[in-house]
């Protein structure tokens, strides 16, 4: 009987633990990663992208984001930002790769096209205090990511992983801090695909005009949408922020409506059709274009 000779059932229990492990963990790597799975839009990660990637796993960002977009349906309308679900080969470069399987936080596998702003702007707020945006979030603060970031080991990590770099890769180092290096590498999650902007589709018919004209009818309801989806950027009163002062404008109420719907991605805001219907984004209108006169 096995259970009576330790020795023997210790070896036959490892022999097929490592046949499961070679079958499960091993063997895939010997096809995985290969021509075939590569897109050719996705790129490696620049030395301060990866120093960025390196710091998010530091920190433990893994351990309360996702980064891959399931194929259902609610999963790509909730988190794809116009990027679809994820595809294999997005993540060739990722070692490790970072899926994760809890969601406290939101998906950030498209992240980076969501909040498209060049400067990062919107992602060092959030950082450095995360319910300056998000005012339910139980994120912990990142302000100390303000210091200067070590590269001592930047090139070797370069080589080691066999990305592609240049000295002005390197050079471009000099002088930028920690919060500078993950803002770089949250900016990438999910640009490199082309990505068709669904927003689009969300544009009113040229004849359709605002049928809210009375400020006051709505006028509470405008406030908490804003006070949902724009305070964050434009300040709660809507005196601005990261964004402009929205109390009047000179805009048409058709161009301020293909704005909310749209977003502005120089300016990095995001598009609000997949979030708000019609009704919402004209009463938002409404508030940006009377409001001023009402305060």
């Amino acid at each position: 009987m096995l259970e009576r000779n330790p020795v023997i059932f210790i070896i036959l229990a490892f022999v097929v633990i490592m046949i499961g492990t070679t079958v499960t963990m091993i063997a895939p790597f010997k096809w995985i990663n290969s021509a075939g799975d590569r897109i050719a839009e996705v790129k490696p990660y620049t030395p301060l992208q990866q120093e960025g990637r390196d710091i998010y796993m530091r920190e433990g960002c893994n351990n309360c984001h996702t980064q891959t977009v399931r194929t259902l349906t609610a999963d790509v309308e909730r988190y794809g930002n116009g990027g679809g679900y994820s595809r294999s080969g997005e993540f060739v470069y990722d070692r490790p790769h970072l899926w994760g399987s809890r969601r406290t936080g939101p998906d950030l596998a498209r992240i980076g096209l969501k909040y498209p702003d060049p400067k990062g702007a919107w992602h060092r707020k959030h950082l450095e205090n995360p319910r300056s945006v998000v005012p339910a979030s139980n994120m912990p603060s990142y302000a100390f990511l303000n210091e200067p970031l070590d590269t001592t080991y930047s090139e070797r990590k370069m080589k080691l992983l066999k990305f592609p770099y240049t000295q002005a890769d390197l050079d471009d180092l000099k002088g930028k801090s920690e919060m500078d290096a993950i803002i770089a590498y949250m900016r990438k999650l999910g640009t490199d695909l082309s990505v068709k902007k669904a927003e689009a589709a969300m544009q009113p018919p040229a004849d359709q005009k605002n049928p809210f004209s009375d400020l006051k009818n709505v006028k509470a309801e405008a406030l908490s949408i804003f006070a949902q989806n724009c305070a964050s950027c434009h300040g709660d009163k809507r005196q601005g922020g990261l964004g402009p002062a929205l109390k009047g404008s000179s805009k048409s109420d058709a161009a301020l409506f293909a704005i909310i719907s749209t977003g502005v991605e120089a300016n990095g805001m995001p598009g609000f059709s997949g979030s708000l219907d019609q009704q919402k984004i004209w009463k938002l209108v409404t508030l940006i274009k009377l409001g001023k006169q009402d305060d």
